[in-house]
């Protein structure tokens, strides 16, 4: 019943919180600019606007465009419920294999894309294939990353990682596991479409990546789409938190450390987030050409965490 509770417990704690994050981002990076903001609430009023709204089909376009958006949620809600948020004592905790997270987030990327090819307008196939490139370059960095932990506890299942940095506060400071951190931190980045990599709050179509893929869709489509980005952009700080600061997740199936791992994790989101978007306000959006730079030294730092690891083993 405990597992049960926590696995529950963590599905309605993102649910109910990504797009609080959305909008906390938002504020901060509102207040840093001088506004005053809408709110750490304004994306679940948008989100109630957009189901209260009539979809578009576009002329042409066949069902992958109405299947993409539910596609991409499923995918991230999947991630959402599976991964090591709250405990690493939970009945899903065979499931989140780094290989599979990795294969998930993937799969929402490429029914996203297919969705903006179906459509047969010009920014959605600009889009597609820019998201399709940043994918195709941030999945390998983060496989390569992802080896150098799995090596420390001879597993490629997160729990196991997590676990393992948890029991053992001194590896957080390891030379692979500090490298592996900048570059999946990078990877966080590009996926979840935040800056230098992508703007998020962009309009201009032309510098456009995950904006440009959605165009084409409206009312509760459109609702669908937003949520699985928030829900994207919260899994992937989560999964960062939790492979790198593991500290105050439950290892063990009582009522008390499940309620001190969701205070640990919201506090820990929420201060990355915050930190992101706080970065942000300092930042400027990278030329195009510019992105494969730096995926590239994702994948080197990548590299460095695999290489140090197997050193240090030996």
């Amino acid at each position: 019943m405990v597992d049960l509770t926590a696995i529950g417990l963590q599905i309605g704690v993102v649910l109910i919180g990504a797009p609080v994050l959305v909008g906390f981002m938002r504020q901060v990076t509102a207040r840093l600019q001088g506004r005053a903001g809408a709110g750490v609430l304004q994306p679940w009023r948008d989100l109630r606007k957009q189901m209260g709204k009539e979809s578009i089909t576009p002329d042409g376009s066949s069902a992958v465009f109405s299947i993409a958006p539910l596609v991409a949620f499923s995918a991230v809600f999947v991630i959402a419920a599976v991964s090591p948020f709250l405990t690493t004592r939970s009945r899903t905790d065979g499931v989140a294999d780094l290989f599979a997270i990795v294969g998930l987030l993937l799969l929402g990327t490429v029914a996203l894309a297919l969705g903006a090819l179906d459509t047969g307008t010009a920014f959605g196939g600009m889009g597609a294939s820019r998201e399709v490139m940043v994918a195709a370059l941030a999945e390998p960095a983060i496989l390569v990353a992802g080896f150098a932990l799995s090596t420390r506890v001879n597993s490629s299942n997160l729990a196991d990682m997590v676990e393992g940095v948890a029991l053992a506060p001194a590896d957080a400071a390891t030379p692979a596991n500090l490298f592996a951190a900048v570059a999946i931190g990078i990877v966080v980045l590009a996926e979840s479409g935040r800056l230098p990599v992508d703007n998020p709050s962009s309009h201009l179509e032309l510098t456009m990546l995950h904006e440009a893929m959605v165009l084409e869709y409206s009312g509760p489509r459109l609702a669908v789409v937003e949520y699985a980005s928030a829900l994207r952009l919260t899994t992937l700080i989560g999964l960062w938190v939790s492979l790198f600061i593991p500290w105050g997740i439950a290892t063990t199936s009582t009522p008390s450390a499940l309620l001190v791992a969701v205070a640990a994790f919201v506090v820990k989101v929420a201060l990355l987030g915050g930190t992101i978007a706080v970065a942000e306000v300092f930042l400027a959006k990278w030329r195009l050409f510019r992105v494969p730079e730096l995926l590239a030294v994702s994948f080197l730092f990548g590299a460095l965490a695999v290489s140090t690891a197997f050193f240090l083993a030996r």
